[in-house]
């Protein structure tokens, strides 16, 4: 599941008194064991996490294509494997090399081109005693030692507006470096904003600096930069299999199975995922759900008395990157309401918690056909409802298709986008509980054999384009006490940077009162990256006050 901010949670609804655990007959047992069995796989290190255009995403392709064939459930229009292309940001090309003194550097080790970087080749002589001379202009990035270690200074944004400002003085090309060895030195952020300039521009770190630079340097130093920055192309597959009813209109269930690998596009909260180098293994993340399609699948093919509506069953590649798979498959598989039923999304439900047997259940508001979905829940769930069609998961690009949608979600866990997401701690029976939920859902829809009615929800994104900044937390989605509690934070974001931490609940930003995710959403809206305010929260049920400083 994409790290999103997910829309707001609407009522809470519970049905009778709850087991702690689920009673489980022998076909569920059965199911239990498939579900076992696969999601053991797909979260196996030899699949390395499923990073999206990986080998083992390919494997784990390869894995649900046999499924599909064995089940003898046919390819969709005439191929399990939908390959699509996407660009994910920017890239340093093959090639790019950067040499002082006739000694290339290691790139990212001891430098690198900036995002906004011309792709050129450019050289020259400099005196790093003196500054802004020659063609290429020699600038440091700190003003000062306190600036160096200020977790707030926005070390890009500097080198952008700086760089920008020498080129219009001539310089053909522009050395940034770090003279304090500062604390938290800049990466290559290949979703940079950032227009391209038209020279060069590079950032080396503080041992180069130390190296060629240093005020101990004497004479000149030849610069020779010879820079590429692509587009960075990606290749996802989507996999889709059906049973073709000869029905006018189609189901679509779907799930993604990539995940994060080894954390390397930057959407860990595993705080030490870089130096670490370790696989997410995302099993409830989304093995869970992907495992969840497959059995489905197998039902819905056993079962003959569902014959009015055809059914689709695709599992997207490149979720956790923005949708990408979904999007994509919605677009070049020309989806509409002309042809489509509804959409039923299944993405986390590998973690439903035995205590409170909490379920989410999204898309509710799509369809007046959905308010009959909800007592068909039947003592099995506390359901958590949420009417938008948006959310952090594919459901979405279908619901900007005008379909309804529903989302099925056992919320998020301190396991969620960390290694530590695996097959063990996947609570299957109440998997197997919402497996057979589904088909109740699609059952009754089948019987009534009547395409459900389309409303369109009020919230209409929840994606990065919505609001200009965020805090880089984590929400607990399933949090209904008033705030928004925080289940986990990013690295180097702003709500870290800040001091807040897991279990902090947040009551109120700038002066806006956060009542829950609408609010808090409501508030992120009023903000623009740079923006300082004030975060109220509570910790440990005492109210606490910390100044923070947004940003994208």
């Amino acid at each position: 599941m994409t790290a999103r901010i997910f829309p707001v949670l609407i009522a809470l609804f519970f049905y009778g008194s709850l087991s702690s655990a689920i009673a489980q007959s022998k076909s569920d047992k059965k199911l239990a064991t498939h579900l076992r069995a696969d999601i053991t796989y797909l979260a196996d290190d030899s699949l390395e996490g499923r990073r999206t255009s990986t080998e083992g995403e390919r494997k784990a392709g390869d894995f649900i294509e046999a499924r599909y064939k064995s089940l003898k459930i046919s390819p969709y229009k005439g191929n399990y494997r939908l390959p699509f292309d996407f660009v994910y940001g920017k890239e340093i090309a093959t090639g790019t090399q950067i040499r002082i003194s006739n000694t290339a550097l290691q790139l990212k080790e001891d430098g690198f081109p900036l995002p906004f970087s011309a792709s050129k080749h450019v050289t020259g002589d400099v005196i790093p005693d003196i500054l802004e001379q020659g063609n290429l202009w020699l600038v440091p990035l700190y003003t000062n030692q306190d600036q160096s270690t200020d977790p707030h200074f926005e070390a890009e944004k500097f080198m952008y507006e700086k760089a920008k400002e020498n080129e219009k003085k001539g310089a053909s090309g522009v050395v940034f470096y770090d003279n304090f060895g500062g604390s938290f030195p800049p990466a290559f952020d290949r979703h940079s904003e950032h227009e391209a300039l038209e020279i060069p521009v590079i950032y080396v770190n503080n041992a180069t600096y130390q190296k060629y630079f240093s005020p101990t340097v004497k004479g000149s130093v030849n610069i020779d930069l010879n820079i590429s920055i692509n587009k960075a192309k990606r290749t996802g597959t989507n996999i889709a299999a059906w049973i073709n009813n000869n029905a006018p209109y189609t189901v679509v269930l779907g799930a993604h199975y990539d995940h994060l690998g080894y954390g390397e596009d930057g959407n860990s909260l595993y705080a030490n995922a870089v130096k670490e180098h370790k696989i997410h293994h995302g099993a409830d993340d989304n093995g869970s759900g992907t495992a969840a399609l497959m059995e489905m699948a197998r039902a819905i093919k056993k079962n003959k008395k569902l014959k009015h509506f055809n059914y689709l069953f695709v599992h997207f590649s490149g979720e956790e990157l923005g949708l990408y798979g979904s999007k994509a498959f919605v677009k070049e598989q020309g989806i509409d309401s002309a042809h489509f039923a509804y959409m039923i999304n299944m993405d986390m439900v590998g973690r439903l918690n035995d205590s409170t047997h909490s379920l989410t259940l999204g898309g509710v508001g799509t369809s007046p056909a959905w308010n009959s979905v909800v007592d068909m829940a039947g003592n099995d769930f506390k359901l958590t409802i949420d009417s938008s069609g948006v959310g952090p998961s594919d459901h979405t690009s279908f619901y900007y298709a005008n379909m309804p949608v529903l989302f099925f979600f056992t919320g998020s866990h301190k396991d969620y986008h960390k290694p530590s997401d695996v097959a063990s701690a996947i609570n299957y029976p109440g998997e197997v509980a919402i497996i057979r939920y589904i088909e109740r859902v699609v059952t009754q829809m089948d019987q009534e054999n009547k395409k459900p009615e389309f409303t369109a929800t009020k919230q209409k994104s929840t994606g990065k384009s919505s609001f200009k900044v965020t805090l880089g937390i984590m929400p607990d989605y399933t949090f209904e006490s008033g705030g928004v509690r925080i289940d986990g934070v990013s690295d180097n974001r702003p709500a870290i940077k800040a001091g807040l931490k897991q279990g902090d609940i947040i009551t109120k930003l700038g002066d806006v009162k956060i009542n829950g995710m609408q609010s808090y959403m409501e508030a992120l809206s009023k903000f623009k990256p740079g923006d300082k305010t004030n975060v109220v929260f509570t910790r440990d049920g005492k109210e606490m006050t910390l100044p923070i400083e947004l940003s994208k």
